[in-house]
């Protein structure tokens, strides 16, 4: 038996988050927002907070700084049920994103801090032996672990362990992954459509995931917003989901995460694929009923009501 269903390896950060914004901003001019809320950021942490809320027992591997963002970080993963025995505390400052919320939209400014300072032999080697899954995201904020990425894949594979990856979007727009060579090693590729093409230099949707299909280690979840998602087999079978509308969005920050965490979630439980998607477009659209990427999250059962009181479905993890 191993001690973990999911271990989530990547960036860690804390969101301040600015809803209610007047207009965007603009040099030299002040503007004003309705609403703040400072919480557990980044992607890979919103993820594992979600996935272990939902049920899953998570641990996180990640690095803070010896500060007050840091502690708030470890504070609230444990709160979520997150273990963080494998966060390592270092000499550089917890990461933190101002994120301006506009709708279903938003804008993002990010210090990359310790997240940036992370590599390969940060991890424990054990994560690999005590992990049933690994979720590894937003690689381009990560230079060591973009570095490393080999390292870690292989690592997974020689003990046996499944992993899914979303590298989420490259800030600075070098898209430097050769996802010929990575994604044979993927169980579960998860980017979005806008993320597909950059990442293939594609002209078009279709073009992205024809260039991606013949390296597919498993399937890819294809995240496609408001749209819903593809879930794409290796052997180029698909299936299209609509998304689970919410009429009453309070902001999308984590949604894409959230919709990560219940796939995974109901993927390392063994649900068949098709089942893995429509939870995860189910908890993508959960997160949208709160602020921030966990807010909604507060339970299993809380996420159930949701799902069945705003969306009339049943999730069935």
């Amino acid at each position: 038996m191993k001690q973990y269903d999911i271990a989530a390896i990547g960036e860690l950060n804390v969101d301040i988050i600015l809803n209610g914004i007047e207009s965007e901003p603009e040099i030299g001019k002040e503007k004003f927002a309705r609403e703040m809320t400072v919480t557990l950021g980044s992607s890979t942490a919103i993820f594992a907070a979600n996935a272990a809320a939902l049920g899953s027992k998570v641990c996180f591997v990640g690095m803070v700084g010896r500060d007050s963002f840091g502690s708030l970080v470890r504070s609230s993963l444990e709160a979520k049920g997150v273990d963080t025995r494998y966060l390592v505390e270092g000499d550089t400052p917890t990461g933190a994103t101002i994120c301006m919320s506009y709708g279903e939209d938003r804008a993002n400014l990010t210090y990359q801090g310790a997240m940036d300072v992370m590599t390969f032999d940060d991890i424990p080697e054990e994560v690999f032996r005590q992990a049933r899954h690994i979720h590894l995201s937003s690689l381009f904020m990560q230079s060591g672990l973009l570095r490393d990425v080999h390292r870690i894949l292989d690592a997974a594979a020689a003990n046996g362990v499944t992993v899914s990856l979303d590298t989420q979007w490259d800030p600075v727009e070098a898209w430097a992954l050769d996802y010929k060579s990575v994604l044979p090693k993927v169980t579960v590729f998860m980017p979005n459509e806008k993320e597909l093409q950059c990442l293939t230099g594609a002209a078009d949707l279709e073009s992205a995931i024809a260039a991606v299909l013949p390296y597919l280690g498993g399937c890819m979840m294809l995240k496609c917003g408001s749209e819903g998602s593809v879930l794409v087999g290796k052997d180029g079978s698909r299936t299209v989901l609509p998304a689970f509308l919410n009429t009453d969005v309070v902001d999308a920050i984590g949604a894409g995460d959230s919709c990560n965490a219940g796939f995974v979630t109901a993927f390392v439980q063994g649900l068949p694929l098709e089942e893995c998607q429509r939870t995860g477009n189910l908890t993508g659209a959960v997160n949208t009923t709160a602020a921030g990427g966990t807010g909604a999250f507060s339970s299993l059962q809380a996420v159930r009501d949701i799902c069945e009181s705003r969306f009339g479905q049943t999730l069935k993890i």
